[in-house]
């Protein structure tokens, strides 16, 4: 489901003239997850979780090495192939990345929309997930008219209504208090039940103690830990 061989990755920052002068965020990483696998991915600020999170939803491409996700080879598909693939891909952002002018309800239902869901299924599922995250009574509303806690409810609700293959979520209960961070623990673990592949990126480790599985431990870019 997803693999990564010798990867390695490099941000050019401004006014650098090229690459090798920059600095490796992830070096020589190698793992493997398993379809339906759950990991929780861990380590300290700036070890590299969010830059990993971003190799696996297309949005970095590694300097060397390989990637492979959902069975395709990341390196050798075209912009069109990687669109659709990203499809495939549930993301939950730390900054959220809700459309403002959009209510809660048209942006958890964005995904399914491009994916050309008939409006019934859609009404259907956004209604019960939204009821589930308890925002059943702010579908209308826009993210500046709610919280930090409920625009996170809402990102995840978006990242999990296509029933993606894979999940990757950075902090999803960051902005939330304990009882609303454990259902939707819930709601992460039985959509990995169902088959989803899930990688959790967190600082809570008493979430992680609360729902054991292996994990990804990263520190300074590297892998200390697999398992």
């Amino acid at each position: 489901m997803v693999r990564f061989e010798n990867v390695w990755l490099k941000y050019r920052h401004e006014g650098e003239a090229s690459l090798a002068s920059s600095p490796d965020v992830i070096r020589d990483m190698s793992f493997d997850i398993p379809e339906g696998g759950f990991r929780w991915l861990t380590g300290p600020s700036g070890a590299g979780k969010t830059s990993l999170l971003k190799l696996m939803y297309l949005a970095e491409h590694p300097s060397r090495g390989k990637i492979e996700l959902l069975g395709t080879n990341a390196a050798r598909v075209s912009r069109r192939e990687a669109a659709m693939l990203r499809r495939r891909i549930g993301v939950v952002y730390q900054d959220f990345r809700l459309l403002p002018h959009l209510s809660a309800y048209d942006n958890v239902a964005l995904p399914m929309r491009l994916a050309r869901k008939a409006e019934g299924q859609v009404r259907a599922d956004v209604t019960e997930l939204l009821r589930w995250v308890g925002l059943s009574g702010k579908l209308d509303r826009r993210p500046y008219e709610l919280s930090g806690g409920e625009q996170q409810r809402i990102a995840i609700a978006r990242a999990v209504v296509g029933r993606p293959k894979l999940l990757l979520a950075d902090e999803p209960t960051g902005n939330l208090d304990e009882e609303q961070a454990e259902r939707l623990m819930l709601l992460i673990t039985g959509l990995n039940g169902m088959g989803t592949t899930v990688v959790v990126a967190t600082h809570n480790l008493a979430l992680v103690e609360r729902h054991p599985a292996p994990r990804l431990n990263l520190f300074s870019g590297r892998l200390v830990n697999d398992g």
